[in-house]
């Protein structure tokens, strides 16, 4: 049966109305009127009802956060396909350990409002901008991983550096990922356009070849669960077929390389030696001769997933900068 049927099954107390506004709260499905009140999942409701904390910005878009902890402030933007979910090991250690951590899910990915258009890293950028406004941050680490390293890497470039103490980019594509004439280090772009039409062919079966190259775990001597494997293929499929198409090509072409010149924090670079989502050759090992103050740490033999694969060591690097 599961939790959710032995919850749909258990009684509630009360009257009607009170047991369907309980089921609208927890399932967000109930719909329709009870007396003079309308009935609306948790998603709906205005935002000073909401139960889950949202922020609405410039085009009405609604994104989803967590907050978790207290103390110096440090925002995680996560990786293509994925949410902020994926940040779980990261922000227990963080917000055990004396840090207010942030995680938003991007927009048309998690819980996070699915729009039609916006999935470019100026637009990320902007929301990014927003949640931190919104929550009144300052020196702040941003944290970003993959895709989401472009996103605070755009940040800087487009908003400054006012708000930040420093920048640590983990498997992340700046300066570039695709190749071009400029950039013959990078990805070829044949690359992209499959993943594209993987996703419009068979999603699902595309997500569950995705968490296997997310872990490396067809690598010699890969330890991966099967558990985490499924973990990463529900994040994927969560979020919209549209923000999932659309923003390969954001992660692809976007050229940070205007956004690197104008960094005056420090940055860190981690990435994985064997990362074949994000290969290390067209990404941090151009970015480390960019970035004016910049630190690369290669973590030998890594696949993509560090965040799960390197945990530990992860924490502690983390720890020690934004400790710094």
């Amino acid at each position: 049966m599961g939790i959710v049927g032995i919850v749909r099954g258990t009684k509630i107390a009360g009257d009607n109305c009170a047991k369907q506004r309980i089921r609208a709260r927890i399932f967000g499905d109930a719909d329709g009127k009870c007396g003079n009140s309308n009935l609306r999942g948790a998603r709906a409701l205005p935002p000073g009802e909401q139960s889950v904390p949202m922020i609405e910005v410039k085009d009405g878009t609604r994104l989803y956060y967590k907050d978790w902890g207290h103390g110096p402030a440090v925002v995680l933007s996560h990786g293509w396909p994925l949410n902020s979910d994926m940040w779980e090991n990261q922000m227990m250690h963080l917000a055990s350990n004396g840090f207010r951590v942030i995680a938003h899910d991007r927009r048309g990915f998690g819980r996070s409002d699915q729009p039609w258009d916006g999935y470019d890293h100026d637009t990320f950028a902007d929301d990014l901008a927003a949640l931190i406004e919104h929550l009144d941050l300052k020196d702040v680490t941003l944290v970003g991983y993959a895709m989401g390293g472009g996103e605070v890497t755009r940040y800087v470039g487009r908003h400054g550096s006012e708000r930040v103490k420093g920048v640590v980019l983990i498997g992340a594509t700046p300066p570039r990922l695709s190749w071009s004439e400029d950039y013959p280090n990078g990805v070829p772009q044949i690359v992209f356009d499959n993943v594209k039409a993987g996703l419009l062919a068979d999603r699902a079966e595309f997500m569950r070849g995705f968490a296997r190259l997310f872990f490396g775990a067809d690598r010699e001597g890969a330890e991966v669960s099967e558990g985490q494997l499924a973990h990463i293929q529900h994040m994927a499929l969560l979020g919209s077929l549209k923000a999932a198409h659309d923003a390969v090509t954001a992660c692809a072409m976007t050229d940070y390389r205007e956004d690197i010149s104008g960094f005056d924090v420090p940055v860190l670079i981690i990435h994985g030696e064997e990362d074949a989502f994000v290969p290390l050759s067209a990404t941090a090992q151009q970015g480390i001769e960019l970035f004016p103050d910049a630190t690369l740490k290669v973590y030998e033999g890594a696949p993509h997933a560090v965040l799960y694969t390197h945990a530990e060591r992860l924490n502690a690097d983390l720890m020690e900068f934004i400790s710094g």
